[in-house]
């Protein structure tokens, strides 16, 4: 006899890895359903040569909300790994994000002020709203920065020209005229010392598990399984695409392990000029501070989205977010929680995806910190 269940989840990523910690909590039974061969989504990682080979892209957590840290913290050690990311343009070494460092490499400048003067020099070029993704950059930082660190891996990454770009996608830009080169803002960042799927298993512990298992293939079969759905996959794949698609951009990975200790002496390298295909370059070991004889990279190129390729980036744009609004509603009608970055049609960093889940969790009655 097939077991019944409190919730049928679909997909292993981390947005139900929470919720199915918060459930087994409250003595809910939860089945899980993934069309991948592996849990973790988009954060599963790789083992190679000793080294956590990050599968999908670089993932660092970062965070300024307390209880999201103390809770991932429950269940690995996560180290002190700080993202500074250094761009590459036709040789030349930029230190991200734009900071006192980038402008004295740019500018032979050595204080504030100097930098300052010239930003606002060149802020000056775009005289009222900016009406693309270029003025809206110029605006911001300025010609030579635009030219140099942002044109080409923007049109790399969009795979469009940046004057057909909206401006909306940037809508800020970091600009620190302090010598920082810590990447983000936020007051907690790290990486897991026992990597990403040792967060996820220990998450998903007590829940039941089905591997390269196709929900939408028999959604109405799956569904008799458990009293209530939790849909992380695309939401416009849900309802067959009725509507038309949802646009994504998508992105390849070609990894290499080379016999050398250290390629690139950080863990993330931006290519910023046009002609080189790919948009950076990853070297694992640098995230847990590996001191292995053999190094792995990843080179990451950006693609157009086709139906049946890896979703990773929405596309929200007018057209796309009006298309989403509509299917949002459409789930409203449904008796399923839509969750996670393909469900909510939303880039979402991995601290987001976790008080997401947790608020989603909690409307329910689950408890997921350190409630009682």
């Amino acid at each position: 006899m097939q077991k019944h269940y409190d919730y049928l989840l679909v997909g292993a990523g981390l947005f139900n890895a929470v919720f199915a910690h918060a459930a087994a909590r409250a003595g809910k039974r939860c089945l899980v359903l993934e069309k991948r061969a592996h849990i973790g989504g988009n954060i599963h990682c790789d083992t190679v040569e000793g080294i956590e080979v990050h599968r999908y892209g670089a993932h660092i957590f970062h965070t300024s909300n307390a209880e999201v840290w103390d809770f991932v913290n429950r269940f690995v050690t996560m180290n002190r790994f700080t993202n500074s990311p250094v761009a590459n343009y036709k040789g030349e070494m930029y230190n991200l994000p734009f900071n006192m460092n980038t402008f004295s490499r740019m500018w032979n400048i050595r204080t504030p002020a100097e930098a300052l003067a010239i930003l606002n020099e060149q802020r000056a070029e775009i005289a009222g709203e900016p009406k693309n993704l270029e003025e809206q950059a110029i605006s911001l930082v300025g010609r030579d920065i635009y030219e140099k660190l942002i044109k080409g891996y923007t049109e790399k990454q969009w795979g469009k020209a940046c004057t057909e770009l909206p401006a909306f996608i940037i809508r800020r830009l970091p600009v620190r005229l302090t010598y920082d080169n810590n990447y983000f803002n936020d007051r907690y960042q790290g990486i897991p010392e026992e990597g990403y799927d040792a967060l996820v298993q220990a998450l998903f512990s007590e829940a039941d598990i089905l591997l390269n298992t196709d929900y939408l293939a028999d959604k109405e079969g799956w569904n008799l399984r458990a009293d209530a759905v939790v849909y992380t996959g695309p939401i416009d794949a849900y309802f067959d695409y009725a509507l038309g698609a949802l646009e994504y951009r998508s992105l390849r990975f070609e990894t290499e392990t080379l016999d050398t200790e250290n390629y690139q002496g950080c863990a993330v390298v931006n290519y910023t000029e046009r002609d080189i295909p790919y948009t950076r370059i990853i070297e694992h070991k640098h995230f847990v501070f590996g001191t292995q004889q053999k190094t792995v990279i990843t080179r990451e190129y950006p693609s157009d989205w086709k139906p049946g390729m890896e979703p990773y980036y929405p596309v929200n744009d007018t057209k796309n977010q009006a298309l989403y609004e509509v299917y949002r509603e459409m789930g409203a009608r449904e008796s399923v929680i839509f969750g996670g970055r393909l469900g909510e049609y939303r880039y979402y960093d991995m601290d987001k995806v976790i008080e997401s889940a947790m608020v989603r969790a909690r409307a329910l009655g689950l408890t997921v910190g350190d409630e009682t």
